[in-house]
């Protein structure tokens, strides 16, 4: 839940460069994921086998986000997976981060990865460095293993959990990361009691829908069906409500977190859930930007590090035209009572099965979730704001007579005062 914000061609409306997705290994990965999205973005980059950031694209990289970030600048690491690269790159890179940062400037990384090669030496280094870990971890043994799996077939999961304990150990700051596909989709309580039992307090759910490599015209058989995946939300919030202690949330479920925010007026921190996409660029290991990592292909191309500026790119035409890709929406969204709530999903879910027509994949699902969750929803909306009042009140010593300092122009007895 919330706490109490043509290319180089100005505009009013410019966005601040604020955070960055950099893909430092590329499509490069140690494991062989069956429902993974972006090891065919190998094609992009035909000119080598192995692809890795060098040092030049990476300074460069930092130098910008630094220099013409804001004061408070985040640092996405993901892939493929990230760790290929090494420790000591993100030791430079966080070294560059404080070679060029201003005084006073925040700085936040997290690191997406699936564990494979963290032991105690990474996980001592994330703890040290205040790196957010994301670990790909979808559940117990028999729900893991069904997709994520290591060359030759081998099971993973031991070594992922081992990972997360020694991430546990050193004190990471860690996320769970689960991806909900055919299989996994059955198990929401299973899944959700495995975690909070380990610790890993903050999870991440990601519905699965890809095209069918063998059939285009179709989702591929382990995407998850929009009738299961309603199901899965609606369980999967009733065991989260049942976790509150004092009106509080013990666990943290992220897209949960996030609709909670367009209960209360505020802008969520899930880009999924925004009117419009392009608040941040992705840089490959070559120095490449594009739009979204879900979209890493030609027609999102920005340009390059080492021939522009990334805030140039973040504002580019082509940017805000990708943003407006979200707007467009059919006309049964438009009249949809949650369309407040979800904006329409994320638009990769509009595509990656041609019989959904241009219509998110999961909408029946999200449809769903809202009937079930809505008036508790509204109901811990409603126990927050006035809380918020309060405090403010407190602050601001606010007295009955006096102007409601949420600025209506009313005496605060007649106004927030009256809760």
């Amino acid at each position: 839940m919330p706490s109490t914000a043509s290319a180089g061609a100005a505009s009013p409306a410019r966005k601040p460069l604020t955070s960055v997705l950099i893909k430092p290994a590329g499509p490069d990965c140690n494991m062989a994921c069956t429902y993974c999205f972006y090891l065919g973005k190998s094609q992009l980059f035909p000119q080598t086998a192995i692809h890795r950031m060098d040092d030049r694209i990476l300074r460069e990289t930092i130098r910008q986000v630094m220099r013409e970030g804001e004061n408070q600048v985040a640092f996405g690491w993901q892939g493929g997976e990230p760790t290929l690269m090494g420790r000591q790159f993100f030791e430079r890179a966080v070294q560059y981060q404080m070679r060029y940062g201003r005084p006073g400037q925040i700085v936040g990384n997290g690191l997406q990865t699936n564990g494979a090669l963290i032991d105690k030496d990474w996980a001592r280094f994330l703890r040290e460095a205040s790196f957010l870990v994301g670990l790909s971890l979808d559940g117990p043994q028999h729900i893991h293993d069904r997709y994520r799996r290591l060359a030759g077939n081998q099971s993973s999961w031991e070594r992922v959990v081992r990972a997360r304990d020694f991430l546990l150990e050193a004190g990471a700051e860690m996320n769970a990361l689960i991806v909900v596909n055919d299989y996994s989709v059955q198990f929401p309580a299973e899944i959700y009691e495995f975690h909070k039992a380990s610790g890993l307090l903050h999870m991440q759910f990601i519905p699965c829908v890809e095209t069918d490599p063998l059939d285009p015209n179709r989702a591929a058989p382990f995407s998850a069906d929009a009738d299961a995946y309603g199901r899965f939300l609606c369980e999967l919030f009733d065991l989260w409500m049942a976790d509150f202690r004092h009106g509080k949330p013990t666990t943290h479920i992220r897209w949960f977190d996030s609709v909670f925010y367009t209960y209360v007026g505020l802008e969520p921190p899930d880009c999924t859930l925004l009117e419009e996409c392009g608040v941040y660029v992705v840089v490959e290991h070559n120095g490449d930007v594009f739009s979204c990592d879900f979209f890493v292909e030609p027609r999102w191309y920005l340009g390059n590090v080492l021939e522009g500026r990334i805030v140039d790119f973040l504002n580019s035409q082509r940017q805000q035209e990708f943003g407006r890709v979200k707007k467009s929406l059919p006309a049964e969204c438009l009249t949809c009572r949650w369309l407040p709530h979800c904006r329409g999903g994320c638009p990769k879910d509009r595509l990656r099965d041609p019989r959904d027509q241009g219509r998110d994949h999961f909408c029946r699902a999200y449809k769903k979730f809202f009937q079930h969750a809505d008036r508790r929803l509204r109901q811990l909306a409603d126990d927050w704001l006035k809380e918020q009042q309060k405090a403010q009140r407190q602050k601001l010593k606010v007295e009955r007579n006096d102007p409601c300092p949420c600025g209506s122009g009313r005496k605060y007895k007649h106004c927030c005062g009256r809760v």
